[in-house]
């Protein structure tokens, strides 16, 4: 009997690791520049609240530091030449969502090549995260799936209920959305970041990166 041989090319991988150790200084400098951006808008109970970057802060330097390792590691273990290079962030902000707000469908360029998500408070029936199918040909010609909650080569989405202290990393390139925060009491409230690729300077280029 013919034996058919299986491989996968092009995979999405997406990670995901539990860092609570950093939820209490995250959540500390989430809060006051959450205070600033919200003294910003003109009604008191804004639906969506975004701040802006800190992550040049030295109180979650240590974050800061690990998420940016971590990028790297990444991306040299995804087969890309990152001797001679090193990740930065181009942005690091926290994002607070109330009832009904969400985010549609995007990916991120300018540069970034990872983007990563720190979950600091995950109601009942908040948001969702929703990685989509990055590949259009497929996506325009689908059929309908056998399983629809079942993770498949026919699945044209994946859905991940985050955790408090979750740290979740994913090429940039890769489309993701958040599902509506169902929660009528309860914010949403995660940092959201992009990290590009640079040119290692000189003094750096011989350094062992663990």
């Amino acid at each position: 009997m013919d034996k058919l041989e299986e491989f996968h090319y092009f995979t999405c991988p997406v990670y995901a690791v539990k860092k609570p150790e950093f939820l209490e200084p995250v959540r500390k400098i989430s809060a006051q520049y959450l205070e600033r951006s919200r003294a910003r808008k003109k009604t008191k109970t804004p639906m969506t609240v975004m701040t802006g970057s800190f992550s040049h802060e030295p109180t979650v330097s240590d974050f800061s530091q690990y998420v940016s390792q971590t990028a790297w590691n990444i991306l040299n273990a995804q087969g890309f030449n990152m001797d001679n290079l090193v990740t930065y962030f181009l942005e690091m902000w926290t994002q607070e969502h109330n009832y009904h707000s969400n985010m549609e469908k995007h990916l991120h360029g300018h540069g970034a090549q990872i983007s990563a998500f720190y979950f600091l408070n995950v109601p009942q029936n908040g948001c969702k995260v929703i990685i989509h199918d990055p590949r259009d040909a497929k996506v325009i010609t689908n059929l309908p799936e056998k399983e629809p909650n079942k993770v498949s080569p026919a699945a044209h989405q994946i859905i991940f209920t985050p955790e408090e202290g979750t740290l979740m990393f994913m090429n940039a390139w890769l489309p993701h959305s958040f599902t509506r925060n169902l929660n009528k009491q309860n914010s949403v409230r995660f940092v959201h970041m992009n990290l590009g690729v640079a040119q290692a300077p000189e003094q750096q280029k011989n350094v062992e990166v663990i």
